[in-house]
């Protein structure tokens, strides 16, 4: 309701996840983006503290906001489910230590702990990718606020031995947090940005709030994001055993000679057809067509009222939010620098597809790139970085030469629709609607 009206009155919207603004916590997800860390497989937070113990809210929503708001913008994606567990010692009520475990489609899993009944203060987050790991401690002095840690995991006849190093330290300004959120906040209305974080993005954590609540009412009952059990949630691969049938809800139509693994999850009025194979682990929403000849997964998540034609691989890593158009033959990509006699599964790459996007037919996406919500990528390009909202890519290399309206339609110089009247402004991401 905020979001709308703030748009409707041409407003900006920005909501106080402080953390966000903490020049280490900057450093560590542009390493993340950068993909210097490889591929984040685990994320923990512990936000403990004595006090300040509360009756108008529980641990839950006075502690854990900002601890969610950096996971979901290290994960770049929404959690497939969530579980709490919490510990009642001072009320009957209301909860005085909480522990969320989130689990996403990529095959990334985090938890949070938070808890008032701690004998010393904790504020850490701790990043474990398949390269580096890192750790912000925002107890610690400055200069160790972000640590990074090179440990390798070496096979040594079969088994895992792991090689430690020393840890060092990332270089980052010394800014106050609060200041660079203020500053944030005013040129964001002096030029019309739109903040990092923006109603959307306190809308995304809303959702894992509320599931977090409903999930610990029920007794740590795990659930999905709409607070319906997660019994439906994919299982990954490795989990799926031959007794784990595929969950297909009702209406969908899978063709006789398409293949559904065990372990898939299929939403309602979906359609696969000719050929086509949806690997374990995979998880399509509602009203989607898979065409002839398509590969999803395996541990694959695709939103609702995607639209892939034929021939096309939605390889691991690969994730598609809702309304994505995938033109014939387009290719994902999910390792950077592959060779046939050399196994790289451990270095897949995250591709992520936002809402709405287009890619055209034959079009190549490089692995590690984000494609922004309504974005148009032209046949035949070859995208190599990031794509920004409502931009139009083409060539090889892909370059941006437009914009584009919501409708498909380009837009004119002054960012207007003459198709469908709509009209947009430059932000931080691309371009955003005006009311």
């Amino acid at each position: 309701e905020l979001i709308q009206i703030a748009e409707t009155a041409n407003r900006v919207l920005m909501v106080g996840h402080l953390l966000q603004y903490h020049p280490a916590f900057v450093v560590l997800k542009e390493m993340a983006t950068k993909g210097q860390l490889g591929r984040i497989n685990y994320i923990y937070s512990n936000r403990l503290n004595f006090g300040k113990i509360r009756r108008e809210e529980n641990i839950l929503w006075s502690f854990a906001p900002h601890d969610v708001s950096m996971i979901l913008t290290l994960a770049g994606e929404e959690p497939d489910s969530i579980l709490t567990t919490g510990g009642y010692y001072l009320h009957q009520r209301i909860a005085d230590v909480t522990t969320t475990h989130l689990e996403f489609a990529s095959g990334l899993r985090a938890h949070i702990f938070v808890s008032w009944l701690h004998p010393f203060k904790e504020q850490k987050l701790v990043v474990v990718g398949d390269q580096k790991m890192a750790v912000f401690d925002d107890t610690m002095a400055w200069p160790d606020k972000l640590l990074i840690y090179p440990h390798q995991v070496h096979w040594v006849n079969g088994m895992p031995t792991p090689a430690k190093a020393d840890p060092l330290r990332a270089e980052f300004p010394h800014e106050e947090p609060l200041r660079n959120e203020c500053l944030h906040f005013v040129d964001c209305m002096a030029n019309g940005r739109r903040p990092i974080t923006d109603g959307q993005e306190g809308l995304r954590v809303l959702r894992v709030l509320n599931a977090s609540q409903d999930s610990l009412d029920r007794l740590g009952e795990k659930l999905r994001l709409d607070g319906k059990p997660a019994a439906e949630v994919r299982k990954s691969a490795a989990a799926a055993s031959p007794g784990d049938a595929a969950v297909i809800a009702p209406g969908v139509f899978v063709h006789d000679t398409a293949v559904v693994d065990a372990g898939v999850v299929i939403g309602a009025g979906s359609k696969i057809w000719h050929f086509s194979h949806v690997l374990a682990g995979s998880r399509i929403g509602e009203r989607c067509n898979i065409g002839q000849n398509v590969v999803v997964g395996p541990d694959v998540s695709i939103g609702t009222g995607c639209k892939i034609q034929n021939n096309v691989s939605v390889y691991k890593g690969v994730t598609l939010e809702e309304g994505v158009f995938c033109g014939p033959s387009m290719v994902f990509t999910n390792i950077y620098n592959p060779r046939a006699e050399i196994p790289k599964m451990d270095q897949v790459r995250s591709t992520l597809v936002k809402k709405g996007a287009t890619i055209g037919a034959n079009a190549t996406i490089v692995c590690g790139t984000t494609l922004g919500r309504y974005s148009f990528v032209g046949a035949g390009a070859v995208v190599n970085r990031n794509v920004p909202d409502h931009a139009l890519a083409a060539g090889n290399p892909a370059k941006q030469i437009g914009w584009m309206c919501e409708c498909g339609e380009r837009l004119s110089d002054d960012f207007e629709c003459t198709a469908c009247g709509k009209r947009y402004r430059k932000c931080t991401e691309g371009l955003m609607r005006n009311p």
